[in-house]
């Protein structure tokens, strides 16, 4: 949020263990419905196929949102 507050883009990134308290944060910082990219929960103990499929299902969800919130007039 602070990112974007200066006019980079950027994304939350978390697993679902995280999401409400990221909420609770992004509404305290004056961000209600911020929109995080959300991968299952944990991590820790995923397998390397599981980790791989997490990062690409994040790479979706980012870019996702990061497009989302480009200019219109943006190439």
């Amino acid at each position: 949020m602070t990112f974007e507050r200066e006019g980079v883009p950027a994304v939350g990134v978390m697993t679902s263990a995280f999401v409400d308290g990221a909420e609770l944060m992004a509404q305290a910082c004056g961000a209600p419905g911020y929109p995080f990219a959300v991968i299952e929960h944990p991590i820790s103990s995923a397998t390397d196929a599981e980790l791989l499929e997490r990062a690409r299902e994040i790479i979706r969800q980012a870019e996702g949102l990061l497009l989302s919130a480009a200019p219109q007039d943006a190439p």
